[in-house]
C-alpha cells in the first residue's frame, strides 16, 4: 500500500488503478496503444463521507468501477484516480 499526502474530501476516494495487462491468456503482448484501461484498483484514501451517508469502503480495499470513472492525477510520479464512491461498484 502506497503512502500519499492527500486527503480526500466528502465522499471521494483516491485509488490506485491496477496495472494494465500486458499479454493476453495465450501470450500475445499487447502494445501500449491497445491496452484496455483498468477498472480495478486499490483504496489508497478515504475522505470523511457525508454527514448522512457514511463511506462503506476503507483504505487497503481492492475495488472495481466504471471504465470512465474518476479524475487522473499524478503524484510524485505516480497514476492515481480521485473518484466519489458511488462510481465504485464493488469490493472484491
Amino acid at each position: 500500500m502506497s503512502k500519499v499526502n492527500i486527503k480526500p474530501l466528502a465522499d471521494r476516494v483516491l485509488v490506485q488503478p491496477a496495472a494494465a495487462e500486458e499479454k493476453t491468456a495465450s501470450g500475445i503482448i499487447i502494445p501500449d496503444t491497445a491496452k484496455e484501461k483498468p477498472q480495478k484498483g486499490e483504496v489508497i484514501a478515504i475522505g470523511t463521507g457525508k454527514k448522512d451517508e457514511p463511506l462503506t469502503v476503507k483504505v487497503g480495499d481492492h475495488i472495481l468501477y466504471g471504465k470512465y470513472a474518476g479524475t487522473e492525477i499524478t503524484v510524485d510520479g505516480k497514476e492515481y484516480l480521485i473518484m466519489r464512491e458511488s462510481d465504485i461498484f464493488a469490493v472484491v
